[in-house]
């Protein structure tokens, strides 16, 4: 089976179609699948339900696809940062199914896991758990959340190998690990690509058999959101 592929745009071919949900990994602008996220700019795929810990900024991450209007519904734990999103939303433009953010991780791994709904305790009691199931465990009151699956997962990746093996740096692993997961199909962009058997197998964080396709992404962005310096106090 070929997983390798030129770029983003050729590893997304005949994957795309209007209406379908898309998980992208990352967490804010760390390892996020930049190049993929472009990539489905430009191709015009629309009425997107899209998964992520949030959207990006307004020029940038999942923001751009808000720009163009290609996001339908966002299913997503923070949207602070982005200003075109609160417009939509205001506007009644955009859905939002708004979650905690390790329930939205949960509902991830519990997709990729093949388990269908879990109870958890958050968010009972509140808006969060209206018309959702609850029920009592040993004296305490949970919710039940269902689990979310994709039908494409994007993803990015320190390091792969032609095989699909996955190493996340540091943060970036955050949501990318359950995310590949979860989807039917996985892309993943990587910095570096490599013959199998030069990873660790000790330190592969995703394995392969999540990965359908893979390739890599050249000149990586990595915004920060938010630049915080200390001053220095002997005014050097």
């Amino acid at each position: 089976m070929k997983k390798v592929y030129q770029n983003a745009a050729a590893a997304l071919e005949g994957l795309l179609s209007d209406g379908m949900t898309v998980m992208s990994g990352g967490f804010g602008l760390c390892g996020i699948p930049e190049h993929c996220i472009a990539a489905m700019r430009d191709s015009g795929v629309k009425n997107l339900t899209w998964i992520a810990n949030n959207c990006g900024v307004d020029d940038f991450g999942s923001g751009i696809l808000l720009h163009t209007r290609q996001i339908k519904k966002m299913i997503s734990s923070y949207v602070g940062e982005n200003k075109t999103f609160e417009k939509q939303f205001l506007n009644g433009e955009l859905e939002l199914e708004f979650n905690p953010q390790g329930t939205l991780a949960e509902r991830i791994r519990a997709g990729g896991a093949g388990i269908p709904a879990f109870y958890t305790k958050t968010g009972y009691g509140t808006v969060v758990a209206e018309g959702k199931e609850t029920r009592e465990f040993s004296g305490q009151h949970y919710v039940m959340e269902t689990a979310l699956k994709a039908d494409l997962a994007i993803v990015k990746a320190w390091k792969g190998d032609t095989s699909g093996n996955l190493v996340y740096r540091k943060t970036a692993r955050n949501f990318n690990v359950p995310m590949a997961m979860a989807g039917k199909v996985t892309v993943a962009e990587v910095e570096e690509l490599v013959a199998p058997g030069q990873l660790d197998p000790d330190l592969i964080h995703t394995p392969g058999i999540f990965v359908q396709r893979i390739f890599k992404g050249g000149n990586f962005e990595k915004r920060i959101e938010f630049r915080t310096t200390q001053e220095n106090p002997a005014g050097r």
